[in-house]
Formats: C-alpha cells, sequence, structure tokens
C-alpha cells in the first residue's frame, strides 16, 4: 500500500531531464531498481543540491523523497516542497525523525529516499548514521550517490552493502567518496575524514 507518490508523469519526466541538460549537469548511470533504497547525496553544501538532484531523479519519472526541517513548509513553499516529495521532520531529535522514517518506508510497498550523510550544508568530519539503521530496519538497499558541482555529473553510483558495524562502514563510506575526488558546490564546506 503506498501513501507516498512513487512516480512521476512520462511529461515531467521529460521536462525534468531537460531542466537538468539546461542548467549543464549530465545524469550518470541509472535509478535504482529496488522497491525500497537510499540514496546518499554527497557532497551536500548548497540548498542547490536538492534542486540539481530533483531534476535528476525525476527524469527517470521517479520520487526520491527528502527529508527537510518542518520550519520550511509555510505556505506558498509547504505545498511545493510536498509535491516534490519532501517530508517535514523534526530535526531537533534525531532518533525520532529516523523512527519516523522506519515507520514510513515500512508501511510503503515502494519508497526511494535521498539522505545527505553529513546532515547539514557545513563541513563536518563525523558523518550521520541515521540512513545505516533506517536501510537495516527496513531493508532498503543503499547507494553511494554524488553530485560533482566540479565536473556537473550526477549519479546514484554504486550499490554500497552495509555490515552490522555502522562506525565502520562510515569510515569506509567516507574513504570510498574520498577517492571520488567530488567538488561540492561550495568547495570549503566539504570534507571526507
Amino acid at each position: 500500500m503506498n501513501h507516498y507518490k512513487t512516480t512521476y508523469s512520462p511529461g515531467w519526466a521529460k521536462f525534468c531531464r531537460r531542466m537538468l541538460k539546461l542548467m549543464g549537469w549530465t545524469a550518470v548511470g541509472d535509478s535504482m531498481p529496488e522497491p525500497k533504497a537510499i540514496v546518499l547525496g554527497v557532497p551536500h553544501t548548497s540548498v542547490w543540491d536538492f534542486v540539481v538532484s530533483y531534476f535528476y531523479y525525476s527524469g527517470y519519472g521517479k520520487v526520491a523523497h527528502t527529508m527537510i526541517k518542518k520550519e520550511f513548509f509555510f505556505w506558498p513553499l509547504g505545498p511545493i516542497l510536498r509535491a516534490a516529495g519532501c517530508i517535514p521532520v523534526d530535526r531537533t531529535n534525531a532518533s525520532t525523525m529516523v523512527r519516523s522514517m522506519i515507520s514510513i518506508m515500512k508501511e510503503e510497498d515502494n519508497f526511494h529516499v535521498a539522505i545527505a550523510p553529513e546532515g547539514t550544508r557545513k563541513a563536518v568530519k563525523r558523518w550521520k548514521s541515521g540512513f545505516h539503521l533506517l536501510a537495516k530496519e527496513t531493508g532498503a538497499a543503499v547507494y553511494a550517490g554524488y553530485f560533482d558541482w566540479g565536473t556537473k555529473r550526477i549519479s546514484c553510483g554504486e550499490k554500497f552493502e552495509l555490515t552490522d558495524d555502522a562506525r565502520a562502514d562510515l569510515e569506509r563510506l567516507q574513504a570510498y567518496y574520498e577517492t571520488l575526488g567530488l567538488r561540492g558546490k561550495h568547495k570549503d564546506q566539504y570534507v571526507t575524514h
């Protein structure tokens, strides 16, 4: 049973592909084939990351839901964000936020979510591990997605296999991202370790 929108019309998908191209971006690879999946968005240094990512994934005709702090859901922005697949969350309690997403994903047959493991647009050395718990609790696949402002290439990236050790997986993930040589829109706000 799906309560959340999971697809867009072919016409909207075509419009989104055209917008991505007009912005100078190149889509690499394909969308996530699993019914439940998490795509990590790295590096997250600007609100423009959301815009580029939205056009990219919507271009496949699919919705990648995004958690956005509830303070942004005011009129007229709130209805636009909801239509774009955004879910309002209370960021003051990370544990409650993750549990809420776990409940949503368990209830849905199909659900793709985009998460920035940095948790903020500022430079942080210690990434958040909420996506790990979300994946483990729901059986969702995890993809090491990226948007590189240096080359203007965007992708869901490679499937990233998790173990039961969240901290070790996070270190391995950050080491992987370091090898990609990515650049954020604000390059001084992206660090991998």
